[in-house]
């Protein structure tokens, strides 16, 4: 029997939510399961993820295989990195406080980057709605003044078009090409 650490998906139509559940590979992706570990929420930015560290590293020491979702769901967490670890200590080249302190550091690090990514999406969200609301004016970028003389580079002398003998309104470019065609083929 393989064993899986997989997703399996609750919420409701285009409104995804995830179980991280342990299950049978046989099993159906929304069927039975061993044992749900974490949940994933994949619309919020950036996307919310609660797991139980020990157990996914306690349920791979077991033989279960994550699938790739799950793979990059528990890279991001640390859990992989646990396990590389816990391979060192295996081995004698770490001992097991020093793999715990490079550890719980790791981790510090890593949800210090997670609440700042939130706070940052929240401060968008609010300038955002105040810009919206009409509360605040929007930020206007500075140009710089190279750019300006760029573009007044770019812009050209309005060109003077033929004025058609029928009009008393002048030709547009369109009826200019036209009414020198029609003269070249008079010629001819």
């Amino acid at each position: 029997m393989g064993v899986k650490i997989r997703l399996a998906r609750h919420g409701r139509k285009k409104k995804p939510f995830y179980h991280i559940v342990v299950a049978d590979a046989r099993a159906p992706r929304d069927g039975k399961f061993i044992e749900k570990i974490g949940t994933y929420n994949p619309l919020t930015i950036p996307a919310t993820v609660t797991l139980d560290r020990d157990k996914a590293v306690e349920w791979i020491g077991k033989g279960a295989q994550p699938t790739d979702t799950v793979r990059s769901i528990l890279k991001f967490q640390g859990v992989l990195y646990k396990i590389h670890l816990l391979k060192g200590v295996k081995k004698g080249v770490l001992s097991e406080e020093k793999a715990e302190q490079i550890y719980s550091e790791f981790i510090r690090e890593k949800e210090q980057k997670i609440r700042q990514r939130f706070q940052k999406t929240a401060e968008e969200k609010k300038a955002f709605w105040n810009m919206v609301s009409g509360v605040a004016k929007p930020v206007e970028t500075p140009v710089a003044e190279e750019e300006v003389t760029a573009i007044e580079e770019e812009v050209t002398e309005p060109v003077d078009l033929p004025v058609d003998e029928n009009d008393s309104q002048p030709a547009t470019e369109e009826s200019a090409v036209s009414v020198e065609e029609s003269s070249d083929k008079e010629e001819a």
